[in-house]
């Protein structure tokens, strides 16, 4: 068998950088020959076969001819005389379209090496534009190496804006969509992914609600950058260094989108725009099918970000019906991703990066004191009904209210 190692893995090894998993181009083989061989078959669309021992992919070698809009308008031609170079050309980018040989020869047809010493993300030809996932992909892998300097050739970007007007993004399902905003979250540089999607139009079109933040002004004295727009990407940028987790990441970007609703008669003030919000929050999550426990955070740092912004200013019983709504009190609850992205909704302004957040520690102290308290009295009553929660809801008032003071001493 002629085997080569392909795609993200010499691309990864190159750099430096860790590889996470390995696929294989093999050449001169059929579906039957490789069967034969003890690989067990697993493609839908195309020849892919899992090796017996490794559990690695093993990809024939093919070509692919567009024969529709979208991505899935593809017919895949796999035969034992496709050639590597045939099979490289089709990929996406330059610096994923070289191959390693067993003796770690590279083979470079398209000048991937090239571009990956120059921190470059081309296109390898004009196929690119036949899929529309390329600019997810491209978007995605911008989160992930721009810390190293990456850069999206002018030459791609114009495709990739062509791509978008032609409608090819138009044909993008949701599962697609949040599997690579997903992997995005979870890479480096997140706001990198938005950033690219922005500058070739896809934003627009893809995350409508985002895009709507974009020229949307909010009041100097407290924004200095002013554009809600670039508060959310330095709110996720923050969230990113104070947090790892794609939830709270996922929570700062969207926490404001209720601004884009704001009249523009009362701009850049945005009364209610927490709450305003909401539904808008509601339908982007069913859009895109975005998993509950994203869903529910968001929704929660949206609705209370700013109570959270002004813990101090807060009478005990507001605090109380905050920490009530958190789910601060029930065994399984998330204050401590909530806090952390209001901390980056805080930091996320020139100048704020570096100060601190006294709030989170505040509202933790209140909360973890009033966790502890006995509320069997009133639970041993004879109260019924509704009476029980506001008697409990009264009893953690005034605890919270001795809690505020001894902390304010």
């Amino acid at each position: 068998m002629e085997i080569y190692l392909v795609g993200g893995a010499v691309r990864d090894t190159l750099l430096g950088y860790p590889v996470k998993e390995k696929d294989w181009v093999v050449l001169g083989e059929t579906p039957e020959s490789m069967q034969a061989k003890g690989f067990r078959a697993v493609g839908k669309d195309f020849p892919v076969f899992l090796h017996p021992n490794s559990s690695e992919e093993y990809a024939l070698a093919r070509t692919e001819r567009k024969t529709a809009p979208g991505y899935k308008g593809f017919v895949v031609h796999a035969a034992a005389d496709v050639t590597l170079e045939q099979d490289l050309i089709r990929r996406d980018l330059t610096i994923n379209a070289m191959a390693m040989s067993p003796d770690g020869q590279i083979v470079d047809p398209y000048g991937g090496q090239q571009d990956l010493q120059q921190r470059v993300f081309r296109h390898i030809s004009p196929a690119f534009a036949e899929d529309p996932v390329r600019i997810l992909r491209v978007a995605r892998f911008a989160a992930r190496y721009a810390h190293l300097g990456f850069v999206l050739a002018e030459q791609t970007r114009a495709l990739m804006q062509q791509m978008v007007a032609a409608g090819e993004v138009d044909f993008l399902v949701p599962e697609r969509v949040w599997a690579e905003l997903y992997k995005a979250l979870n890479e480096a540089t997140p706001t990198a992914f938005f950033e690219i999607l922005n500058a070739c139009g896809a934003l627009a079109k893809i995350f409508p609600e985002l895009h709507a933040l974009f020229g949307v002004p909010q009041p100097a004295q407290y924004h200095p950058e002013v554009d809600t727009g670039i508060h959310s990407l330095l709110c996720l940028e923050q969230a990113a260094l104070l947090s790892d987790k794609p939830e709270v990441r996922f929570a700062a970007l969207v926490h404001d989108l209720g601004k884009a609703l704001s009249p523009k008669d009362n701009l850049p003030h945005h009364y209610g725009h927490e709450t305003a919000g909401l539904p808008l929050l509601e339908a982007f999550c069913k859009r895109l099918r975005i998993p509950n426990t994203f869903r529910v955070l968001a929704l929660q740092v949206m609705q209370y970000h700013t109570h959270c912004h002004k813990a101090f200013e807060l009478r005990a019983a507001t605090l109380i019906d905050m920490l009530v709504n958190l789910n601060v009190f029930k065994p399984h609850h998330h204050f401590t991703d909530f806090l952390l992205a209001c901390e980056a909704d805080a930091k996320g302004r020139p100048g704020y990066q570096s100060l601190p957040y006294p709030q989170a520690v505040f509202l933790r102290q209140i909360a973890a004191a009033l966790q502890g308290l006995d509320i069997s009295a009133v639970t041993n009553s004879t109260l019924q009904g509704p009476q029980i929660g506001e008697a409990i809801r009264q009893l953690r008032i005034k605890a919270a209210t001795s809690a505020i003071q001894n902390y304010q001493l």
